[in-house]
C-alpha cells in the first residue's frame, strides 16, 4: 500500500482520507431535508413541519 500522506489535499492531518468520505457521502441515502420532504408528500402537505404527528384521520376523510 502506497503511502498518499505527502500528496497535498488528499488526507487530513489525522489521515483521513477525503476523497473516499466524499464518495461514501454521495452514496448513502436521502438527506435528513430529502426525508422531511418525502415524508411530508407521503402525508399530503408540503408544509408539514418536523416533528409534529399527522393527524391520519382527517387524511383519510379527504381521500
Amino acid at each position: 500500500m502506497a503511502n498518499n500522506q505527502n500528496k497535498p489535499g488528499s488526507f487530513t492531518q489525522s489521515g483521513t482520507n477525503i476523497e473516499e468520505v466524499k464518495r461514501n457521502n454521495a452514496n448513502s441515502g436521502l438527506t435528513f431535508n430529502e426525508v422531511k420532504q418525502l415524508i411530508a408528500k407521503t402525508v399530503g402537505s408540503e408544509q408539514a413541519e418536523f416533528g409534529s404527528e399527522p393527524n391520519f384521520q382527517d387524511q383519510q376523510k379527504k381521500k
